[in-house]
Parts: C-alpha cells; sequence; structure tokens
C-alpha cells in the first residue's frame, strides 16, 4: 500500500480536540452520529451512553455478527476539593502521567483553563495525581468556586499538528483515531458483505472498558474485535516489544486483558496478506481493550484485535502515522467481508 494516501484529516482534528473525558463522552458521540447517519442501517444509544450502530450484511450461510469496537473516552482529572489559595485538587481519570500532565494545560468541561503545578518538586511525585494541583488565575478558595467545583472534570490540551513523514500530533488520539477509523469504515461499507457488522462506540474503556461490557450484552456478536492504540517501541521508552509507527496497522497478537482467538487473528494476517495492506505483530505486555470486556461477555466470544501505533501515547502530544490510520480503515473494510467458518477450527 502506498504512503501519502489522502484522510479527511478535518474530522480527524475535529475529534481529536473535542472534550469528552469518561463519562462525559457527549460531545464525542454527536460527531460521530451527524457523520454516520447517512450511511448505516440502524443505530442506538443505550443508558451508558454507548453508541451502536449496524450494517446488515446479505444472506449468507455462514453470516456472522461481527462487532468492532472503539472507545469515545479520554483520560483527564476529576477534582477532589480547593484549597484555600485557590489551587484545585485532583485525582485521575484513567491512567494519566504526572511528569506529562506538569506545567501544561487543562480545560475543563465549562471552557476555564489551567495550568498544571505540583506540590513540591515533579520528581517526588512518584505518579501520584494526588500531588498535582491546577491553577486557573484565582488567589482564593471562593473566587475559584465561581468557576469551578468539587467533582468537576477537566481533559488535557493538546493541539492537532502535521508532522514530517506522513505522521501527525495530537491529545487524545487514544482513541479517537480508532473512532475516526470505524466512520471512515462505516462510509465504505457497501451494505452487501456476508455478515451483519456492528460499529461500537463505547464508553469509559479508559476507567475499566466499562462500556463494552454492556455493549457486547446487547449485541451478543460472534466475532469481538477492539479498535485501538498500542505503544510504540521504536524509539527508547518504558516498555519493550516491536511495535513501530509507520510500518501499518498492527493485528494484535498479544494482550494481557484478552488471548485472542487464533483463527481469527490468523484469518487477519491474511486479509492484510490477500489485499497488500501494510501490518505488523502487535504485542501489548501491559494494558487492556474493550476486547477484555467483549471476550468475556454472554456465554464467551471470540475476539481479536486491531491497533494503530501510538507514540507518546496517554499524554497531550500522541503521535501517529497517516499511513498506519489508513491501513487500520482498510483492514476493518476486508475482515468485514471476510466469511468465517468455525467449525473447520475444531
Amino acid at each position: 500500500m502506498q504512503k501519502g494516501i489522502a484522510m479527511n484529516t478535518e474530522l480527524l482534528k475535529e475529534l481529536s480536540q473535542a472534550w469528552g473525558i469518561s463519562g462525559r463522552e457527549k460531545n464525542i458521540r454527536a460527531i460521530i452520529k451527524r457523520e454516520i447517519q447517512p450511511y448505516v442501517d440502524e443505530y442506538k444509544v443505550d443508558a451508558m451512553g454507548n453508541l451502536i450502530a449496524l450494517i446488515k450484511g446479505a444472506d449468507s450461510a455462514s453470516k456472522k455478527k461481527i462487532m468492532f469496537s472503539a472507545h469515545m473516552d479520554e483520560i483527564g482529572f476529576q477534582v477532589t476539593h480547593i484549597e484555600g489559595d485557590g489551587r484545585i485538587k485532583v485525582c485521575s481519570v484513567g491512567w494519566t502521567w504526572a511528569a506529562a500532565a506538569y506545567n501544561d494545560r487543562v480545560i475543563f468541561q465549562n471552557g476555564t483553563v489551567g495550568v498544571v503545578g505540583c506540590d513540591g518538586p515533579i520528581e517526588e511525585a512518584n505518579n501520584k495525581a494526588q500531588q498535582l494541583y491546577i491553577d486557573i488565575g484565582c488567589d482564593s478558595k471562593e473566587e475559584t468556586m465561581k468557576h469551578v467545583l468539587p467533582g468537576d472534570y477537566c481533559c488535557f490540551t493538546g493541539e492537532y499538528y502535521e508532522m514530517l513523514n506522513d505522521r501527525i500530533t495530537a491529545k487524545t488520539l487514544d482513541d479517537r483515531a480508532g473512532v475516526y477509523v470505524m466512520i471512515e469504515a462505516i462510509k465504505n461499507n457497501p451494505h452487501t458483505y456476508p455478515n451483519d457488522i456492528y460499529y461500537v462506540f463505547s464508553v469509559q474503556e479508559e476507567v475499566g472498558c466499562r462500556g463494552a461490557v454492556v455493549s457486547a450484552e446487547q449485541v451478543r456478536p460472534d466475532i469481538g474485535v477492539s479498535i485501538d492504540v498500542t505503544p510504540d517501541h521504536y524509539y527508547p521508552c518504558d516498555l519493550k516489544g516491536c511495535n513501530k509507527v509507520g510500518a501499518g496497522v498492527g493485528v494484535t497478537f498479544g494482550n494481557p486483558s484478552a488471548m485472542l482467538d487464533e483463527y481469527l487473528v490468523n484469518e487477519m494476517v491474511k486479509t492484510c496478506c490477500e489485499n497488500n495492506i501494510d501490518y505488523q505483530r502487535d504485542i501489548m505486555d501491559r494494558g487492556g481493550t474493550d476486547a477484555s470486556s467483549i471476550n468475556q461477555s454472554y456465554y464467551g466470544v471470540r475476539v481479536a484485535g486491531i491497533s494503530i501505533v501510538d507514540r507518546y501515547p496517554h499524554s497531550q502530544c500522541s503521535v501517529m502515522s497517516k499511513h498506519d490510520i489508513q491501513c487500520a480503515v482498510d483492514l476493518i473494510d476486508k475482515y468485514s467481508a471476510r466469511e468465517f467458518n468455525f467449525e473447520e477450527d475444531w
């Protein structure tokens, strides 16, 4: 597959910049609904806020229900209390790096902007968000509470930029890149595939893959596929592995939260090879995805994973390759068109 493929970068930019911490995903959901409504046969929003869309496939003897899941939410902080001098104390929502947030900006749901400081040297914070505070420019508790209250949420800021070598940087590419990929795959679906395809835009993944639990129970798929990011290991970092930005879409082979189905993984590799989609064998030795919840839903579901390699994940400035993102769109599209025969695997 040739690099430099044109993408709808304005949509990806809009998704990355939208505010949507875990449990407060409505802004993202509104963008998705606007984009997919003309293309899907039906959709609904459940009580948790998951957006579940369906494109029905053609009648086929081997017809399967395939559920793709990408999460809408992002990490951030919640206000625990406000100090007398106006500083805002917080706890983490999802996994945050205290050092990455330090001396950078955050934005609250009402648009109030703050700068993150630390009680003492950041090196001694030991990645504890409780050591951080947020300064919104107020010098007293009373003044601060006119703008921010205990229980309020804030997210990172991080503008979208085009980089060299077809790469991009922005906040929240985990997992707005996955959301973008699914939207584009929906637009490509010709409504003639031999499978019913459920596209689930899930909530609250960053706090325990919660949205995927209930959405999988509703769909009861034959096949579940998470669409998420995976860490880059090419540059030195805190993880070890072989994932590399720019080397193609990741086919998940290792995920500590779920054991990927061998047959489904092999079919995914075949799909890449048969359609000249650049791919890499994704190994993630820490963390998890919606595959874990789908896997354990109902009486158990076979799962696989599609990943987009993300350098500097869970920060304000993740780096991805547009080529990898487009490869993920193509893989969802072509995988949706396969016929699956589980009996031959036994």
